[in-house]
């Protein structure tokens, strides 16, 4: 049997570029007309996606499958940690909820034990199916204080026998440093399979650069492969927090504005980014009731959340409630997006202590007559096409298409006797069926779901957007922007022209015993 090709990128920090520099060398290996396959062994991040099975990966290592052509698959991030707060995370094990467990309980008692049996598997099982797979890293392989129990970096890259090469972020400065520190503390043998260095996110002149690229060098022995210049203007899903921060700013410079409220624990904040492509519309992301209240939105949407229970207390400790209920006579329509959902209901019930950690029950903002129960420790997590089921402006635009989305959710939601569901569910998973979905308000301004992915549809997202125009008496839009894939296929191409300029490919296909593509 052959054996795939293996190339490792690592960081010398979180947020350097591995997840976006592995995707760029999927696309480029694919249209050089290699199967490629990407791999992570763990993947910390609120981001999710879910694969033809079912199943729940990061969104990150999806966005990377589908620059390399191919379908998701659980095997490709066989471990997802997803932050619940107070040192508490869910293991998502091959695609599956598997336990809650605080940091010191992972590491001890699980990463090298059964997370390490599952990373092998999977790994091993792409290495025999595919031929090439760039494995990314997670955070810095030399964080010396987990260095002998982290299974996602250099102990991967023994594994599969791979060359290594660290990228670092100029952008945040310290970048040579960052790399030789990286390296030094790094073990001997470890020290051995790193071949290369990459700079990325650079905005200056290179000729400035060199002298510390010829430095580092020389201390290190390690050659610098590339410098990718800073890129702006990629339509691509973000994979953590730290790039929301570039949506907070109150200033809207455009026809409406969309508010989205910063929960804590907020999750899977991905769903907002096509909204960025909308020309009409400005996107900002809102911690405070005072800011939400100043900022006079056209549109608000309650995101989704690790933790319903919390961030349900959070909103209410912060004064949301009372300038929701504002905004909703004003006529500004909320959307609630899974927990956001769960949250715009009149009660949640958690008799097991799941979402809050003791049974108890919870009132909820009230603005949507439902009740949300947690029943178990069980997850819904299906990829789902539905149509638009109720009568409602709001949707009005998008009635009898056929939209695509998914489910990734705890708990489950009833309507009251008379409350309009807001979709129909005509495939799971691709099974055919027919399920109500979602809840909307008797006046339409307030719209419950549990489907992700609602704004990828283009479609639906200029109706949501042109009934928030109506309302501000603006004419509606007849143009509407690609849906998110085809702008995740935009700028990929992009992403790949770039990196095929400013990195040295030659030596890339050389340290993985290939051809020049």
């Amino acid at each position: 049997m052959t054996r795939a090709r293996v190339l490792m990128v690592q960081g010398a920090s979180s947020h350097s570029g591995k997840t976006l520099l592995v995707a760029a060398l999927c696309k480029i290996f694919f249209d050089a007309g290699y199967r490629v396959a990407p791999f992570k062994a763990q993947n910390m991040s609120l981001n999710s996606y879910i694969t033809k099975e079912g199943l729940e990966i990061a969104r990150a290592q999806a966005l990377q499958a589908f620059a390399a052509g191919i379908a998701p698959e659980a095997r490709m991030n066989p471990i997802l940690l997803k932050p619940k707060g107070n040192f508490i995370s869910q293991i998502m094990l091959l695609g599956k909820p598997y336990k809650d467990v605080d940091s010191r309980c992972y590491y001890s008692d699980f990463a090298l034990k059964e997370g390490w049996k599952a990373v092998k598997r999977a790994l091993s099982s792409l290495l025999a199916d595919y031929e090439v797979v760039f494995i990314e890293g997670a955070g810095s392989p030399a964080e010396v204080n987990l260095y002998d129990v982290e299974i996602a970096n250099m102990r991967v890259a023994e594994y599969a026998k791979s060359p290594v090469v660290i990228v670092g972020d100029i952008d945040r400065g310290g970048v040579f440093a960052s790399l030789y520190g990286t390296v030094k503390l790094l073990k001997p043998r470890h020290r051995k399979l790193v071949k290369g260095f990459i700079i990325n996110k650079f905005r200056g002149d290179l000729e400035v650069l060199k002298p510390g690229i010829e430095v580092l060098e020389k201390l290190t022995g390690i050659p610098t492969l590339g410098v990718i210049p800073y890129l702006e203007d990629l339509h691509l899903p973000d994979e953590d927090s730290v790039s929301l921060e570039a949506f907070t700013c109150k200033e809207a410079s455009k026809d409406l504005v969309v508010a989205v409220i910063r929960l804590p624990r907020i999750s899977n904040f991905t769903d907002f980014t096509p909204l960025r492509y909308e020309p009409d519309a400005t996107l900002v992301y809102v911690k405070s009731s005072e800011e939400l209240r100043d900022l006079e939105p056209s549109l608000v949407i309650l995101p989704g959340t690790k933790n319903t229970a919390e961030d349900l207390a959070w909103l209410k400790y912060k004064g949301f409630p009372e300038v929701l209920a504002r905004l909703r006579k004003r006529g500004v329509p909320v959307i609630g997006i899974c927990g956001g959902f769960q949250m715009l209901g009149v009660k949640l019930r958690d008799p097991h202590g799941i979402e809050g950690g003791q049974p108890r029950a919870y009132r909820g903002l009230g603005l949507l007559e439902v009740e949300t129960t947690f029943p178990a420790y069980r997850k819904k997590t299906s990829l789902v096409e539905f149509t638009v089921s109720c009568d409602c402006d709001l949707l009005k635009d998008a009635e009898g298409a056929v939209f695509k989305g998914y489910e990734i959710h705890m708990g489950v939601t009833r309507l009251s006797p008379g409350v309009k569901p807001a979709f129909k569910v005509i495939k799971d998973n691709d099974i055919a069926v027919e399920r109500v979905e979602g809840a909307v308000s008797d006046d339409g301004l307030v719209l419950g779901t549990y489907i992700h992915g609602l704004f990828d549809n283009s479609l639906l997202r200029r109706a949501v957007l042109n009934f928030a125009r109506r309302n501000l008496g603006l004419p509606p839009l007849a143009e509407r922007s690609r849906d998110s894939w085809e702008e995740w296929l935009k700028s990929l191409d992009k992403l790949a022209e770039v990196v095929s300029s400013h990195v040295d490919l030659d030596s890339l296909c050389k340290l993985a015993g290939l051809p020049p593509v």
